[in-house]
Parts: structure tokens; C-alpha cells; sequence
């Protein structure tokens, strides 16, 4: 039985704002589980975020999934639509131009993350 998983994308739209978007990876049974196709990657940063954390409008350096290991981050769009993602959640971040998005710690905990680098 295939399954799915939920990654969030951070893009930038053609209004020049960042939008979310709901993306699905499928995923097929093997041995141990469940396991998607390979996807490329071309680096790995390990990262701590303070839990002062609240950096505005910027765009993401380079297009690149983000893993939260622990703690969590709130996201927020040119539109003004925010979501949070906490630990063990992933997002794609490729808002790379335009206005960019804000991020900010929760509840004033320190965060850990991976940031796959694709580009």
C-alpha cells in the first residue's frame, strides 16, 4: 500500500510574495516500512536558532528542505498567513526572490534543524 507524506513549500508567487503550498511525497513499502524515491541533494547545515529568535522579511539563501529536529518555528507569508512547524516536521524552503517570509521561535524555545541544500 503506498503512502504519502506532507511537506510544506515556502515559494515565491508571481506577485512577488511568498505563498504555502501543500506538497505529497509517495512513498512505496519496502523491507523496514515505507520509502520514497531519491532526491539530490548537495549539502547539509546543522543549525541551532535561539528561542529570541524573530528574523523579518527575508528570502531563504538557497533552495533547501528544513528539518526540525526539536522545538519549532512560525512561518509567515506575504499574505499574512502563518503556520507553525514543530519538531520532526520538514518544509521546502525556494522563496529564493521577492519579499521573502518572517520567522520566529514558539513559546521561547531553542530550535534545532537540518537544512538540506538541493540547489
Amino acid at each position: 500500500m503506498t503512502k504519502k507524506t506532507k511537506i510544506t513549500r515556502l515559494f515565491t508567487g508571481d506577485d512577488g510574495q511568498s505563498h504555502f503550498e501543500d506538497l505529497e511525497v509517495e512513498m512505496e513499502p519496502n523491507i523496514v516500512g515505507h520509502i520514497s524515491e531519491t532526491f539530490s541533494a548537495t549539502g547539509l547545515v546543522f543549525r541551532e536558532t535561539s528561542g529570541a529568535y524573530d528574523y523579518d522579511f527575508h528570502v531563504a539563501p538557497r533552495k533547501q528542505y528544513v528539518v526540525n529536529l526539536d522545538g519549532a518555528v512560525e512561518i509567515t507569508v506575504g499574505s499574512g498567513d502563518k503556520r507553525v512547524m514543530g519538531a520532526g516536521e520538514m518544509f521546502l524552503a525556494e522563496d529564493t526572490t521577492g519579499q521573502g517570509h518572517i520567522s520566529r521561535a514558539v513559546n521561547g524555545k531553542i530550535r534545532h534543524s537540518l537544512f538540506i541544500t538541493v540547489d
